[in-house]
């Protein structure tokens, strides 16, 4: 299994066991995700090595809860933001600084190239900001 992490923070984005494929002549890769329903807290005793009493309730236990989101999301514990178009545009500004920086050090060639094709990508994204959560 291949983790893809974040060039700066490391974090954790997303794995291989999801559709990805290259956009922007491989400057982004866009993964697909997919809305799930989990249910969490619900552990059952017989995992446990419990067993069920005839004398016993049933249903007596842990509550259960039902979680929605995106499987990428949820499975790798992503947190959403909630920018603005304001608030990201500062943020993806700085972002692409710190991505700029690494490139230098790391791949210098890289640098023009990336720094073109991002800008584009920006402005496709600030042009449907809407449509991103």
């Amino acid at each position: 299994m291949i983790i893809y992490r974040d060039l700066i923070s490391h974090d954790e984005m997303f794995s291989d066991i999801y559709k990805i494929r290259e956009i922007a002549d491989g400057l982004c890769l866009e993964v697909e995700g997919k809305m799930v329903s989990r249910t969490e807290g619900n552990i059952d005793d017989s995992l446990i090595g419990g067993n069920a009493s005839a004398e016993g309730p049933d249903g007596e236990g842990t509550e259960s809860t039902v979680v929605t989101g995106v499987d990428i999301v949820m499975n790798h514990h992503l947190q959403e933001t909630s920018f603005t178009k304001e608030a990201y545009k500062k943020y993806i500004k700085d972002y692409m600084k710190s991505i700029k920086g690494k490139l230098e050090e790391q791949r210098p060639e890289r640098v023009k190239p990336f720094m073109t094709g991002a800008a584009e990508q920006i402005k496709h994204i600030l042009a449907n900001f809407k449509n991103y959560q």
